[in-house]
């Protein structure tokens, strides 16, 4: 048996880490659409001979625990020994190793060289239109696969080096954006085409043998540091439920013992609509807080989580079976993302924050753009408050932590590409989240239609059950869309599908503030006095919460 250099492991280990995130920018900066070179709506990584994550680029954390199962969707309906240089796959269907909704395409390439499989490349990213019964593909309204657009159910884009245009031709045709999907795509491509010149050189310096080697030992590295962590937490059962905005409950039950971290989702609503997750998709909102819960600071690789079991219903919410629909499966994985972390609190107080905002508040607008004529569509994920902890409070205008560090799209480049104007971007006012430490401020943003006969579809959560405080800290408030109409009407919405906006109707989008952490009569009144000076607090609210100590603040 060879034996191996443990820095000549680590230098392939950081250099690996290096070319997810090269194949990341790569395919940032040749996209088209802002979703993916503003927002950062993609990932990328490195994977093994057999589809487990060896490295992961920078991006979704929930999208790059889509690119591991993906791979293993193709290799489950193309066998390992029918995999040839040159092949190039995409998948975005759900039940063919695409995991989320359609939206998401997966870009898969595997990378041989002296002579055998020794990685996949692989890449995801949200398109903002690919067909379906609705613009923007998301249907809240959507019972069936069928009515979200086209599926592509892991097929080759490229056979050994040969483009398959007949893919290309149906993808193109089949998005009410062409142009903008097929940049897209190509950019997609570029990105897989970095990460395997990158892989090819590193293995020509150390040889396949070494390569393959250090990726056994970063996966088993993950492994030990898991392991190392679940041996430090009470063994036991733990149960939980939370009730839902539509009166709907959810529950989990957690098993834990020093080798294994089992989840089990069964007894879950039955599917129902377009909010629906897979089951590898529920595994992925599972996956997050489990590394968050145990070891974050560890390698985020196929090895870390060997100890997660998670057991399913097929026909429920967390485990959709075909031609159910899951157009607004993030809802449903950040709420069990959610509840996980809100279980984990309840059971082991102290070491998990009051509750964040908790949706990814997926709002898409469009129409005919006023200045060209042509058809535009703006896909957004909103940026929130997330709840405050023991000594700090909460963040303000973040994504939630399922979604990773990605970025609200700039007023700037939204008025530029789109056919809206933004008059407002400010954090939200509304009172909740007050405690010793308080929640972080989710966001008030208004855009003005420019246009008659244009779109407002969302699907937003925590609209009526708002984020939990923690330790004697209060609730946060709830995230919302508010349309008001030129006539002064005001309709209010947490999902809806196709409202026809027109001319100066003002879509006003609010995420809520999240929970306070702490009794509110411990916050001292140099930060209530901060509160207010910086708005967060108003005097009134400030004397109905902390008493005393807001007269002191306010004549401080």
């Amino acid at each position: 048996m060879t034996k191996h250099d443990p820095v000549t492991f680590d230098i392939i280990q950081n250099a690996l880490e290096a070319i997810a995130d090269e194949m990341f920018v790569a395919q940032r900066k040749a996209s088209m659409s802002a979703i993916i070179y503003e927002v950062l709506d993609l990932s990328s990584s490195i994977l093994d001979p057999v589809g487990d994550i060896a490295a992961a680029g920078a991006g979704i954390p929930a999208f790059i625990g889509v690119l591991d199962k993906a791979v293993k969707g193709i290799l489950k309906k193309f066998p390992l020994e029918t995999v040839k240089p040159g092949d190039l796959y995409a998948s975005n269907d759900p039940y063919y190793g695409g995991v989320t909704h359609l939206n998401d395409m997966v870009l898969a390439a595997p990378v041989f060289a002296e002579g055998k499989l020794v990685a996949w490349v692989a890449n995801i990213a949200h398109w903002n239109d690919v067909g379906g019964n609705v613009p923007g593909s998301m249907s809240s309204d959507a019972t069936e696969i069928f009515q979200e657009g086209v599926r592509i159910p892991a097929v080759k884009l490229f056979d050994q080096g040969v483009a398959n245009q007949a893919v290309f031709d149906i993808l193109y045709v089949n998005t009410r954006l062409p142009d903008f999907l097929k940049g897209d795509l190509w950019a997609g491509i570029a990105g897989l085409r970095i990460g395997e010149r990158r892989v090819l050189e590193l293995i020509e310096k150390y040889g396949a043998e070494t390569y393959l080697a250090a990726v056994v030992d970063y996966m088993d590295l993950g492994e030990k540091r898991v392991l190392a962590a679940l041996k430090q937490l009470p063994a036991g059962t733990y149960d939980y439920s939370e009730e839902q905005d539509d009166g709907a409950v959810h529950k989990l039950r957690l098993i834990i013992s020093p080798e294994k971290f089992t989840v089990d989702l069964r007894g879950n609503p039955a599917q129902s609509g377009s909010k629906n997750s897979s089951r590898e998709g529920s595994e992925i909102a599972l996956q997050l807080a489990f590394k968050n819960f145990t070891d974050p600071e560890g390698p985020g690789n196929g090895g870390c989580f060997r100890p997660l079991e998670v057991i399913t219903e097929p026909g429920t919410i967390f485990h959709v079976v075909e031609p159910g629909a899951l157009g607004y499966y993030s809802e449903v994985e950040i709420r069990l993302f959610d509840m996980t972390l809100r279980a984990l609190a309840h059971h082991f107080g102290g070491v998990v924050p009051a509750g964040n905002f908790a949706s990814i508040c997926g709002t898409v607008m469009g129409g005919k753009h006023p200045d060209t004529g042509r058809h535009y569509t703006i896909v957004e994920p909103q940026i929130g408050g997330w709840g405050g902890w023991e000594g700090h409070d909460g963040n303000s205008g973040q994504f939630s932590g399922f979604h990773g560090e990605t970025f609200n799209c700039p007023a700037e480049i939204a008025e530029a590409r789109y056919g809206m104007y933004v008059d407002q971007v400010a954090l939200n006012s509304e009172p909740g989240g007050e405690g010793q430490w308080r929640g972080g401020k989710g966001i008030e943003v208004h855009y003005r239609v420019r246009g008659d006969n244009n779109f407002l579809s969302l699907g937003y959560t925590r609209s009526r059950i708002p984020p939990w405080g923690a330790a004697g800290g209060l609730d946060g408030s709830l995230n919302y869309v508010e349309l008001v109409r030129t006539d002064g009407r005001r309709e209010r919405y947490s999902f809806a599908t196709n409202v026809v906006v027109n001319t100066n109707d003002v879509i006003r989008i609010v995420t809520a503030n999240g929970g306070g952490y702490g009794d509110p009569a411990l916050r001292t009144p140099e930060m209530v006095a901060q509160d207010i000076k910086n708005g967060y607090l108003t005097v009134e609210r400030a004397r109905e919460v902390y008493g005393p100590l807001a007269d002191g603040a306010h004549s401080a």
